[in-house]
């Protein structure tokens, strides 16, 4: 039988403990706070900054909300940036992205200093996965990939984990991520040839390409862990993720389910990063 690795449950523990770490940093006069800034008013931005302002509310963090219209010059986005930068009092950054095209989106991130770029979008954030230096932190669902697999104590050193996906924000991080702990690790790319045959060598498969349903049967093996990390639309209207579900369920020895597996961790990363810029602060 497929156990089905929820995301529901990694996420009421990752509430229980930022609970009790949000106590202990108030206790020491420490108010644990967000800031999220959004350009315009794009439905998505306004429903992602809804839900992580909820999940902060929900644990005790305090949420600073920056907005501006979509004219918003980037010198002053920027400026905006780095007065948050000196602001003793915000801890963490999540800037919602895409930002409006007259705006060069990398120029504003590299703005943001590391140690607040709790959603891991700066390049200095980026050079601190890739070289396990601790400087700022990994993009949220990477790292959402590994709680999820951790929680549900799968066994990851030695393993032969399979990345599909290279981008930034998770095929690439999640593969640094997954050889911290000791995988041995392949990454595939649209260039890679013969991917089913690689996604049947791996013991931990973890996908992330945006394609609805477009990894079946061919690609799978008995013995395998997958993490789904896309977030689709089927053709009945449905959401979705890159594995047929259908034919992994059953077969497979455990798979995270869309919705309700990876992205449901996702903001509580967030908020743990966010916790830890808190403490860090503390300490600096």
């Amino acid at each position: 039988m497929t156990q089905i690795l929820s995301g529901k449950q990694v996420s009421a523990g990752l509430n229980e403990q930022l609970i009790v770490d949000v106590k202990k940093l108030k206790a020491d006069g420490i108010e644990p706070t967000l800031g999220i800034i959004r350009v315009g008013e794009k439905p998505d931005d306004i429903v992602y900054e809804r839900g992580a302002t909820k999940r902060a509310e929900m644990v005790g963090i305090n949420v600073n909300h920056y907005q501006y219209d979509n004219g918003v010059t980037q010198e002053a986005l920027i400026n905006e940036i780095r007065r948050i930068n000196d602001d003793d009092s915000v801890h963490g950054v999540l800037l919602l992205k895409p930002l409006p095209s007259h705006i060069d989106e990398k120029a504003v991130c590299r703005a943001l200093v590391p140690s607040k770029d709790v959603d891991g979008i700066t390049e200095g954030s980026m050079a601190g996965v890739y070289g396990n230096s601790g400087v700022g932190y990994p993009p949220c669902t990477a790292e959402a990939c590994i709680e999820m697999l951790k929680f549900y104590g799968i066994e990851l050193i030695g393993k032969k984990a399979v990345v599909i996906g290279r981008s930034l924000v998770v095929g690439r991080p999640a593969a640094m991520m997954l050889i911290k702990e000791n995988c041995t690790v392949t990454v595939c790319h649209r260039k890679t040839v013969d991917i089913p045959k690689r996604c049947r060598e791996a013991e931990i498969l973890l996908i992330a390409v945006g394609k609805a349903k477009f990894f079946g049967r061919d690609c799978f093996n008995e013995n395998q862990i997958i993490i789904d990390v896309g977030i689709n639309v089927d053709d009945d209207g449905n959401l979705c993720g890159d594995v047929d579900f259908s034919v992994a369920d059953g077969y497979v020895k455990a798979i995270t389910p869309v919705p309700g597996g990876v992205g449901t961790v996702t903001t509580g990363i967030l908020m743990k990063h966010v916790v830890k810029a808190a403490t860090q602060a503390r300490h600096g």
